[in-house]
């Protein structure tokens, strides 16, 4: 496989979907009342098109439900990060750190919810208690907390088991959505505090949305949203340059700069929190070594899989863990990691790999040594930034085959061990603080340094640390630390960090870009007529 193959395959020609323009333009206005009959809608209405959404439920408390229902502007949290990624009070107004395990928390005043209910310290408690709820998935990432209490209608205090810094900040993350108790279906009828409310939803395929007059930071200028889920990204585009949709998130890398020289379309391209990595095996070998890990470390050429993969616009090549947007990354004291093919070769040799038969290929103990990598295709540039590093591996002879399959096929795979190498996405850190990454992926007990075997006391001790001090700037120091340690120790590889790239009609403003991708529609988009 050569690089000229793999950015020929990736130049996806541009299918005009009729059935998709249909299903739009018979969906523009049209809402449903009470009594069951149709009715035309009058004023500002926006269409926006997604690359992903829910699917078989709207409750923000349930897996990764929440990031999408924040995407469509129905749920709020205590506390967010704006578009430079500064923490803000949203529901809250404020909090104070009573004692190292005390946080009592300032609740903002005169919020509605959708239903005309008033959100108090009661409502707020119950929500943030739904994801304490020894039934759900994701109970495990708050298990610091001890108790959440209201103290008055408008204060709540939550107690930890231990001192724990990132507190406030892990009430960002959306799965800590404040919802209406009166809710009765929340499952199906999100009933949330956000700039617009729930109308209808088409599972996998549309959500409606129109906004609420008693917004408690000012109404929309939008009146209705129709957001679409569409899974292909030159599909997306086509609605786009059709008028079907007024936003497209994630336009095709290779389409921009089509869309750049059409005086109606802007562009918009900011980096993410996302990062794009390798996990390693390092439970077997040869990757239990140091010297192959950073030998595959080497061989990568990052700045030739953003220009091939991602077409030189969808990303920039990694330093580390975290992406410069990020306060907590190490990357102004970094280079980029530069392939060095004579490195490569020394390490190699290192670790035990030579090429005894001449075929090429290096052989590891005598034997005929060949890596897998898996990958899953639900985000695009997995895939042919994987057959980029495959064609770079072989280039050193590391002979290396490439597996698409489900991610969940992969996660199954990965528990057992049976696996050498993963490419995938993540948030490296959606609630701003570097624990939620850290602690999952590089302490010893966490559920991904699990899959990787990786562990390092040292490690484990910077991240207790960090997690008890108050001290930002000590805990930036300890969080440091362990960047540098997982660069020489190498248990994963960074690849890129994403690039969101939003193309949408002229008449659009407002639209700000997030980089932990958690905030799309909001009061302040409206539409120039």
């Amino acid at each position: 496989m050569n690089i000229s193959k793999i950015k020929e395959r990736i130049k996806v020609p541009l299918l005009v979907l009729i059935l998709i323009t249909a299903v739009v333009a018979g969906s523009l206005c049209i809402d449903q009342d009470d009594s069951g009959t149709d009715t035309v809608e009058s004023g500002s209405h926006l269409n926006c098109v997604l690359a992903q959404g829910p699917s078989d439920s709207l409750d923000p408390a349930s897996k990764w439900v929440g990031w999408y229902v924040r995407e469509f502007g129905i749920y709020e949290t205590l506390f967010s990060y704006d578009e430079n990624m500064v923490l803000q009070p949203e529901l809250a107004t404020g909090y104070e750190q009573v004692s190292d395990t005390e946080w009592k928390i300032i609740l903002r005043d005169g919020v509605k919810f959708h239903d005309g209910t008033i959100m108090d310290a009661d409502s707020v408690v119950y929500s943030l208690k739904r994801v304490l709820n020894s039934e759900n998935s994701r109970k495990s990432e708050y298990d610091f907390i001890d108790s959440i209490t209201s103290e008055s209608a408008n204060t709540i205090t939550i107690t930890t088991k231990y001192p724990y810094a990132p507190t406030i900040a892990s009430l960002t993350d959306p799965i800590m959505s404040i919802v209406s108790p009166e809710a009765d279906d929340i499952k199906n009828s999100p009933v949330g505090t956000g700039p617009f409310k729930f109308k209808s939803y088409e599972r996998e395929v549309s959500i409606s949305l129109q906004k609420f007059d008693d917004y408690w930071n000012g109404a929309s200028e939008i009146d209705t949203i129709d957001a679409y889920i569409v899974g292909d990204g030159m599909t997306r585009l086509f609605m786009l340059e059709s008028g079907d949709a007024d936003i497209s998130r994630y336009i095709p890398q290779s389409e921009v700069s089509n869309i750049e020289s059409n005086e109606d379309f802007e562009i918009t391209s900011k980096e993410t929190l996302r990062s794009y990595f390798l996990y390693i095996n390092m439970n077997k070998e040869p990757f239990n070594d140091v010297n192959f890990r950073q030998a595959m470390n080497h061989a990568i050429d990052r700045q030739q899989i953003v220009d091939v993969a991602l077409e030189g616009i969808g990303g920039t090549p990694a330093e580390s863990v975290f992406p410069s947007v990020s306060q907590w990354s190490i990357n102004d004291e970094l280079e980029v990691i530069e392939r060095n093919e004579t490195m490569v070769k020394e390490l190699l040799a290192e670790a035990g790999l030579e090429d005894i038969d001449n075929d090429g290929y290096l052989e590891y103990n005598g034997e005929d040594f060949e890596i897998s990598i898996y990958t899953y295709t639900s985000r695009p540039q997995l895939k042919p930034s994987a057959e980029v590093i495959v064609t770079q591996f072989e280039s050193v002879g590391l002979k290396t085959s490439l597996t698409t399959m489900e991610g969940s096929a992969i996660e199954a795979k990965m528990v057992e061990g049976d696996y050498d190498l993963a490419l995938y996405a993540w948030g490296v850190a959606p609630t701003g603080d570097p624990d939620y990454f850290f602690s999952k992926h590089f302490y010893s007990s966490g559920t991904e340094a699990q899959k990787t075997g990786y562990s390092n006391e040292q490690v484990d001790q910077w991240i207790d640390d960090a997690k008890k001090s108050s001290d930002e700037d000590l805990r930036k120091e300890y969080y440091d630390n362990v960047q540098r340690q997982i660069l020489e120790d190498c248990p994963e590889i960074y690849i890129f960090y994403q690039n969101a790239i939003t193309g949408y009609d002229t008449k659009v403003g407002g639209y700000k870009e997030y980089p932990n991708e958690i905030t799309i529609l909001t009061k302040d988009i409206y539409l120039n007529e």
